[in-house]
């Protein structure tokens, strides 16, 4: 043989042997892949392909808080996964539930008639694992909603069987919030799609965690938590909302009775307003409130109202109608000031006397009544405004002391009052900041208006010296907060028809700290007789609080 044809065979050999330890090389490496890196996601895909699938995740991005606190998706509870045939089959699985699972065995009835094949029930006590039958599975599972209700109105509720949002934000952003993936448990069946008893199950993350699928309020998760702890701790209905100044966030809104999202069927039938959100939802006359309108109207008119002295015998009398003042035996010679702190209702009628009902009215649709503030949520109402024929003869009465056909929500008051804080300045007020990712990275700003003047800063600096005065020594000074830089505000009590019986409501609304304002605060207490007494104790401490958590 020549060295040439000795050389090739060489040559061939050796390349053969090379392609043979590549090709197993790469055989190693596939298998390596396939069989310990990729193990997981393949065994979760055959059990997508032959598995029972239930949900240990909701099916819903995550809506946080200004500061991304979850406000959702936050809460993990241990969970009894059991199959309906052990349960039918097994005495000791059927005890196992009952003993540690929340459920009773009327509810264990009803899921054994459904066509359920896995059954799902919170663990209400702790368990040892030897106690733990092996059809029994116990994994963690994340609840959309909390037990404490948190926001519960503004967030909403969802429509399980659609996971379909049906009230709030859960509602607006819906196409937002829905999720295409998530993360569920697979349990293993066998070839007559039957569960296989205490056979393997995987879990199946989401891979999705980039796409726009979660929303960011302007909500602080710790205040909101204390607006809703002060409304339960005074046990009150009604509502309460908190702005931020300078930016017109809405860093708070409860309304009172709550509900649970968790539970929505126990509420159906109760009729008792639980599913309203009572901030925007619900209109009220706003009393003695809507002396700030009058007010900025009569100065708009004439300045040297703040220089008149007016007398009030306790009460005033248009035509054949009659009105009592707060003061029964009337307040006598009484300036402008003394008399909005006084919450005098002479004074305000003969104010409203001679500027006219149209100017109030006027004013009022400068400063947002009638109208929606449109803060982000579809349950907002417009309230109602007296017009035509409402406008004339003895009407001017109970228009000058927002009574009669004024009906307005706890969103415009707030809206007024910040205004009133900002000298004048209209922001535009919103409970939604951005559409973000789940992981929270921002996609998408929410519109809101820029900021725009509409009453002039010298009536508003006369209306904040008199709002001052109100708390100072008015009907609000029980709100003792002059060691914190003091607040300022305004008290009403509004008549009003409740459950067809009437009723009078409390209001109060203000901000704080007295110079440079950095938060308005508005309280409705439904029911409440009259503001002083109701709204605001529930205003010092709202403001006490949020004080000491330095917010």
């Amino acid at each position: 043989m020549s060295r040439y044809r000795r050389n090739l065979l060489k040559s061939r050999i050796f390349y053969f042997a090379f392609f043979i330890v590549i090709s197993f090389i790469v055989l190693g490496f596939r298998l390596y892949w396939v069989q310990i890196i990729k193990y997981d996601d393949y065994c979760t895909e055959a059990l997508k392909q032959r598995g029972e699938e239930t949900n240990v995740y909701p099916d819903r991005g995550v809506i946080y808080d200004k500061n991304f606190i979850p406000l959702t998706n936050r809460d993990k509870i241990k969970t009894v996964f059991v199959f309906k045939d052990d349960i039918e089959n097994n005495k000791n699985v059927e005890d196992f539930v009952l003993k540690y699972g929340d459920i009773d065995k009327e509810k264990l009835s009803k899921f054994l008639k459904s066509s359920n094949k896995i059954m799902s029930v919170p663990l209400s006590s702790s368990v040892s694992q030897k106690d733990i039958p092996k059809e029994v599975f116990i994994l963690d599972k994340t609840l959309r909603y909390n037990e404490e209700g948190i926001l519960s109105h503004v967030i909403g509720y969802v429509k399980e069987s659609e996971n379909k949002g049906e009230s709030g934000i859960e509602k607006v952003f819906d196409d937002i919030l829905k999720k295409e993936d998530s993360e569920d448990v697979y349990f293993e069946l066998d070839g007559k799609r039957n569960v296989i008893s205490g056979a393997g199950y995987a879990v199946n993350k989401s891979q999705d965690s980039g796409r726009p699928s979660s929303v960011k309020l302007t909500v602080d998760y710790h205040i909101q938590k204390i607006v809703e702890n002060v409304m339960d701790d005074y046990k009150v209905n009604g509502a309460v909302i908190v702005t931020e100044v300078s930016t017109g966030d809405i860093v708070a809104m409860a309304s009172r009775p709550n509900f649970n999202q968790n539970n929505i069927d126990t509420y159906l039938n109760k009729g008792n307003m639980e599913f309203f959100n009572k901030a925007v939802q619900v209109s009220y006359p706003p009393g003695s409130l809507f002396k700030i309108v009058v007010l900025l109207a009569g100065l708009q008119e004439d300045m040297n109202l703040v220089n008149k002295e007016f007398y009030c015998r306790g009460y005033e009398q248009i035509n054949d109608l009659i009105i009592k003042c707060s003061k029964e035996e009337g307040h006598g010679k009484i300036n402008l000031k003394n008399a909005f702190a006084q919450s005098c209702n002479s004074v305000f009628i003969q104010i409203g006397e001679r500027i006219g009902a149209k100017k109030i009215i006027e004013m009022a649709k400068k400063l947002g009544f009638g109208e929606k503030i449109n803060i982000g949520l579809v349950e907002e109402i417009k309230g109602n405004l007296p017009e035509g024929r409402e406008l004339i003869g003895p009407a001017i009465g109970n228009i000058s002391i927002g009574q009669g056909t004024i009906e307005v929500t706890p969103l415009q008051i707030a809206n007024m009052i910040t205004i009133v804080a900002n000298n004048g300045v209209k922001k535009s007020l919103s409970i939604v900041d951005e559409i973000v990712t789940e992981d929270g990275y921002p996609v998408k700003k929410f519109n809101r208006e820029d900021d725009v003047r509409i009453i002039e800063q010298k009536y508003c600096e006369i209306v904040r010296d008199y709002l001052n005065e109100v708390v100072i020594s008015g009907t609000a000074k029980k709100a003792n907060l002059e060691d914190i830089g003091g607040a300022g505000g305004k008290t009403g009590s509004a008549q009003a028809i409740l459950n067809k019986q009437p009723t009078i409501h409390g209001w109060f609304a203000g901000y704080f700290p007295r110079e440079n304002p950095k938060y308005t605060v508005t309280i409705l207490v439904e029911e409440g007789h009259s503001g002083s007494s109701s709204a605001v104790p529930i205003f010092e401490k709202i403001v006490r609080r949020i004080q000491e958590i330095n917010r």
